[in-house]
């Protein structure tokens, strides 16, 4: 059944692409409407080894972009209903549902250097700010999400190195962050980001599913590219 699965992926990498994917370990921290579509897109690419880290449960406002979430699952731990759907497409995936926050007080639980990649999906400006500096000291490669909220025009997303993206708050306030701490990340890394940025229909930050989808389905086109370079 393995073998039938990634049939058209081998066509178009290659076998020996196909068991080197096989073997690398991932770890994506936040599987919301960015980490869920990244977390997908991986495994249907022949990822076997994935880690997803998410605190949070189900809630009927994920519903509209989030991939695990809809009306039967609300309620359910995040990491959990993700967990399920992924073994649903490779039930020969090891995947390891974890529910936990990133944060200075739980960052020493993560071994960051099992991993061959680190993916950055976390909304918190400070826990974000926190993965960086320890995955740029790690030999993982890494990626980063920035900011996909307020967003429409799928033709503005694009990659660049983290001191390069331009026109994204959320960028703007890391650097910001990490001038006036003095601390800085240990060296260069790749974003998804948009330069786009609309008004808010009344409080609150909205997003919508083609955006944050494919900032997701980016970030992992990004780990399946650097394997088979």
């Amino acid at each position: 059944m393995e073998q039938a699965i990634f049939q058209r992926a081998e066509q178009l990498l290659g076998k020996e692409a196909i068991e080197v994917i096989a073997r690398k370990r991932v770890i994506i921290f936040g599987v919301g409407g960015v980490g869920s579509w990244c977390a997908e897109s991986l495994v249907r690419s022949g990822v076997q080894h994935l880690t997803i880290v998410d605190f949070d449960c189900v809630d009927m406002t994920n519903v509209n972009r989030q991939l695990m979430a809809t009306t039967n699952t609300v309620g359910q731990v995040k990491v959990d209903a993700l967990k399920e759907r992924l073994l649903s497409i490779n039930p020969s995936a090891e995947i390891t549902a974890r529910k936990e926050v990133f944060s200075q007080e739980t960052a020493a639980l993560f071994d960051l250097n099992g991993y061959d990649y680190i993916i950055d999906a976390i909304d918190s400006l400070k826990d974000k700010a926190l993965l960086i500096l320890m995955a740029t000291q790690t030999q993982a490669k890494f990626y980063s999400s920035m900011g996909a909220a307020l967003k429409l025009d799928p033709t503005r997303i694009k990659t660049a190195e983290f001191w390069k993206v331009t026109g994204d708050p959320l960028a703007r306030a890391l650097r910001n962050r990490f001038k006036r701490e003095k601390v800085f990340p240990k060296r260069k890394f790749q974003c998804v980001y948009s330069d786009e940025l609309l008004q808010p229909h009344g409080e609150g930050k909205g997003s919508i599913v083609h955006i944050t989808a494919i900032f997701g389905f980016v970030l992992a086109g990004l780990v399946i590219q650097d394997i088979i370079k």
